[in-house]
């Protein structure tokens, strides 16, 4: 059966930090990881659901793979994967990973070696830690760490620090935040928020849901809401294209996976489809796929 619910009020977006800083701006023909962490800044819901309230859609061991286009030419991989339980801190911790890399073809153009790994408390309520690593062409090794008695976070990259920003209360970090997101139901014309920072800005970002349909993708066809999020608070190519957009669609169901994101911008129209999902909730239930 599928599961319809309410989601959070809407309200008025907030900023906490310097007018001049500003999320890390994506450079070359592959963007689709920046994408997906646009949509994953500022797509979930300010309020916090205990892991005793609610069962989780997700689980340790579940991995999402997708294929990206750039244009009609397959440009790579990125796969979210969830490893088991750890402690981080001495906080019992969930871990999510994000790999991405591009195809032979593209590196030859611009070589992305990506890995983002995030840690919240094991009830879903804030972030713990985030790490970002690339070793492609445009290099970083960024840290933000995460001091809830000062509600600050701070961010490093190769160890120079920046000076700790103001965060919000239960604020995620850009890539748990996709999985703080999974755990409320969705609706047609719905508008959700979240306070979201990269360790320079502190934000509440919006994003509606604008219909529900069913769409073919290379795994299959999915019951899904299509949500576009608002970009104003994310920069690089977003910024510089006249009426960017991203497009994503979710299931319909109480995994609420992604099995397309979409955008086009100044430097090519990028896809992203599901290809393959492993261990997805209990028992390794798998999303309501239609048809095959």
């Amino acid at each position: 059966m599928l599961e319809k619910g309410l989601v959070d009020k809407q309200a008025r977006g907030m900023e906490v930090s310097s007018p001049h800083s500003h999320y890390s701006r994506p450079k070359g023909l592959f963007v689709f990881p920046f994408i997906v962490i646009a949509f994953m800044m500022i797509f979930g819901s300010a309020k916090a659901i205990k892991a005793v309230e609610k069962t989780f859609p997700f689980c340790p061991g579940e991995k999402l793979t997708f294929q990206i286009r750039w244009s009609f030419i397959p440009a790579g991989e990125v796969v979210l994967e969830i490893p088991p339980i750890e402690s981080v801190n001495g906080v019992k911790s969930y871990h999510f990973v994000m790999i991405a890399k591009t195809y032979p073809l593209i590196d030859l153009i611009y070589r992305i070696r990506d890995r983002v790994d995030a840690y919240t408390d094991i009830e879903m309520t804030r972030s713990i830690l985030y790490k970002k690593q690339n070793k492609g062409k445009g290099k970083r090794d960024v840290i933000v760490n995460f001091n809830w008695e000062k509600q600050e976070a701070q961010y490093s990259n190769f160890g120079r620090k920046t000076k700790p920003i103001a965060i919000l209360p239960g604020s995620f970090d850009p890539f748990s935040i996709f999985y703080a997101f999974r755990l409320h139901d969705l609706k047609e014309n719905a508008e959700v928020e979240a306070p979201v920072t990269d360790g320079k800005k502190c934000v509440v970002g919006k994003a509606k849901v604008i219909k529900r349909e069913k769409i073919r993708v290379a795994s299959g066809t999915y019951d899904t809401y299509l949500v576009e999020p608002d970009l104003k608070h994310i920069g690089g190519v977003f910024k510089k294209t006249k009426d960017a957009k991203i497009r994503i669609w979710v299931t319909a169901d109480t995994k609420r996976i992604p099995v397309k994101v979409e955008s086009r911008v100044v430097v090519g129209s990028f896809v992203g489809e599901l290809i393959s999902a492993e261990g997805i909730g209990r028992n390794d239930v798998r999303p309501t796929v239609i048809s095959k």
